[in-house]
């Protein structure tokens, strides 16, 4: 990897010495989410939606391996939302509605990827950020099937046949969102260790390269793009269910900022990074906001700003540098 490689703000790369503890400390926090919840009960709603941007984030990272970097992926939660939106009231079983929201998000990811990937750097970008503006306008015009801006409350569900009440209904969202970071978390784990995703970082340094190999770099994209996808979709119908309300503010160019902003802030040098970012972005933006309600977006920028000065590896590479100093 290259020195400007490296240096890049959210990107540096994994170093070998912290395989080991990742686990640990994946434990570690899910157990400090676990105990801000139950302290905290309001943070449950807060910490829930967190750790679904995480999950969505995880696809930016997959990204930001192979260089490329998507804004217009929250099309992705959109789709995911949408799916839960529009088939609660005849399908209101939220196990069932997950999976469908990841399929389509998958489905949708597949059908763009197969133009995209042979794009690169700002077009890659751009392109998915007209993609994305293109479904904003397409969920805002269609009233009579969206209710356009108004957006659509999201109908009962039940979870496994039952229908809890509203507090149980919070903790059950609350462990299915940690339960889908931790398993996100380690699939994307082991497909970055896998020689498909080490070939993303080949698609950054020398995509010549991996030709010359007999590696289709398109091949290699399209598969990571897809599977950002499906996690978005997934991340799209976590909100959906949590917030029980949709908007077509999910796929606006603003919310795929966010993820970007988020990706940045948490890092990409491991699969931790993105729910590092997701939970301090929500914690910074309900408290910034409380306080000062009229420059609460001064004072993200201002984190954001102060992360890519003193900490180019994010939040994730601030922990792993003190950790490596204790050692």
């Amino acid at each position: 990897m290259s020195a400007s490689d490296r240096d890049a703000p959210g990107v540096a790369a994994p170093r070998p010495s912290m395989r080991l503890p990742e686990a640990g400390l994946a434990l570690a926090g899910a157990a400090a989410l676990v105990l801000a919840a139950w302290a905290v009960p309001w943070l449950k709603f807060v910490l829930t939606i967190a750790l679904a941007k995480g999950v969505a984030v995880l696809g930016i990272l997959l990204l930001l391996r192979a260089g490329q970097v998507s804004f217009g992926h929250s099309m992705f939660l959109a789709v995911g939302a949408y799916t839960v939106a529009f088939l609660a009231p005849a399908v209101p079983e939220a196990l069932l509605l997950l999976p469908l929201g990841a399929l389509l998000g998958g489905l949708l990811g597949l059908v763009i990827g197969l133009f995209i990937v042979r794009y690169r750097d700002i077009f890659f970008s751009m392109l998915n950020l007209a993609l994305s503006m293109v479904l904003y306008s397409l969920l805002e015009k269609l009233y009579d099937l969206t209710k356009g801006t108004d957006g659509i409350r999201v109908s009962a569900l039940t979870f496994a046949g039952a229908v809890p009440d509203r507090e149980t209904q919070e903790w059950v969202m609350f462990g299915l969102a940690l339960a889908l970071a931790l398993g996100f978390g380690l699939l994307v784990r082991a497909y970055l260790a896998s020689p498909m995703g080490r070939a993303l970082a080949g698609i950054k340094t020398r995509e010549t390269r991996l030709e010359f190999m007999g590696v289709s770099a398109r091949r290699v994209l399209l598969f990571a793009y897809v599977f950002s996808a499906v996690m978005g979709g997934a991340a799209g119908t976590l909100v959906a269910m949590t917030t029980r309300h949709v908007t077509p503010q999910l796929a606006y160019w603003t919310s795929s900022g966010e993820l970007v902003f988020i990706a940045i802030l948490g890092g990409a040098g491991s699969a931790l990074g993105p729910f590092l970012g997701a939970t301090a972005f929500e914690l910074v933006r309900v408290y910034a906001a409380a306080a000062v309600a009229d420059a609460w977006q001064m004072i993200l920028g201002g984190v954001l700003l102060l992360v890519i000065l003193f900490a180019p590896g994010g939040l994730w590479g601030m922990l792993t540098s003190r950790l490596r100093g204790r050692a």
